[in-house]
């Protein structure tokens, strides 16, 4: 672990994290106007570039305002593994905290931050493993999930536990890991962190009804749809460079207009859909950041303000 407080006036870099919706980029902001830090995104969809409006990426008036990294990083379409995050996410940090600048990360990416927080390192996977994820996504692509969901329960249910069936991306690489090698999924993860964290984080997370988190997101939806949000769509539909099978088309607020563009469902349909797994996303990352139990310090204010000095009194 690199001793940041020998030349940073902080002894801890803050993870601003939680549910969409739930005011981490205010937070983040307002922690970097306070400090004169740098802003660094830990969300698996605003790394693409032209998806601006349905990532809730900040705007461009905060965006010239505080230096921000890790969006706009790749083109939609292109593979971006937690590996490759790690990897550059790493520079930004370093290259902060040479020049004096405190990072400040934010982002609701459960699988990002757990791999900053907790040191995971990732290695390349062998050819057992590569040919064990090429059969099962055939086989996936056949029948579909529900039978390599089962068989992950099976042989790895922790793992099971913790990756969504509709993650299908994770799900087969997790049962491809199980099967293919001589250490289950939730074994090879936890052996990976055996060297701990690169630097000392701390995390914060805003605490509210869920109710009122609810509200936010579905007021949330309606801002985007006035913001352009369907012609966005619509042109990241219309691009024959990208895969339609690639991670980006699986982004809430972008799958969801699929029937839609094609003539099958209204636009009420898409709405409504939009909001619901908004609200199922914002579930599943609540529960992620609370199995991560007394790592997290929560804030129970709405004040972005307020928490901020309550970040920065906790870091120094």
């Amino acid at each position: 672990m690199d001793n940041i407080s020998s030349r940073l006036p902080f002894s801890y870099i803050p993870i601003i994290a939680g549910p969409t919706a739930s005011g981490k980029s205010s937070l983040a902001l307002e922690v970097c106007r306070k400090t004169g830090g740098v802003l660094i995104s830990a969300d698996s969809m605003q790394i693409y570039k032209g998806m601006d409006i349905g990532t809730a990426k900040d705007s461009k008036e905060e965006l010239s305002e505080i230096p921000h990294y890790m969006t706009d990083i790749v083109e939609p379409g292109t593979r971006f593994s937690v590996a490759d995050y790690l990897i550059k996410c790493y520079e930004v940090i370093d290259g902060a905290i040479s020049s004096g600048r405190l990072p400040v990360i934010c982002g609701g990416t459960g699988q990002y931050i757990s791999a900053l927080y907790y040191g995971i390192e990732y290695g390349t996977d062998d050819d057992r493993i590569k040919n064990a994820v090429d059969l099962i996504t055939k086989e996936y692509e056949e029948k579909g999930i529900d039978e390599i969901y089962s068989r992950l329960v099976s042989i790895d249910p922790k793992a099971a536990d913790k990756i969504h069936p509709n993650n299908t991306r994770r799900v087969i690489r997790a049962l491809a890991v199980s099967e293919a090698s001589d250490k289950t999924f939730t074994d090879k993860n936890e052996a990976s962190m055996n060297n701990g964290p690169r630097y000392p984080f701390k995390i914060f997370m805003i605490d509210m009804d869920r109710s009122i988190l609810y509200d936010r997101i579905n007021r949330r939806v309606d801002i985007m749809l006035d913001q352009g949000l369907e012609q966005e769509v619509r042109e990241l539909y219309s691009r024959e460079d990208i895969d339609k099978s690639s991670t980006c088309f699986q982004a809430i607020g972008y799958k969801e207009f699929k029937d839609y563009i094609d003539g099958l469902i209204d636009m009420d349909k898409v709405i409504y859909e939009i909001k619901l797994r908004s609200r199922h996303y914002a579930k599943r990352q609540l529960t992620w950041f609370r199995q991560m139990g007394e790592d997290i310090n929560y804030l129970t204010t709405a004040s972005s303000s307020d928490n901020a000095v309550k970040v920065i009194e906790q870091i120094r």
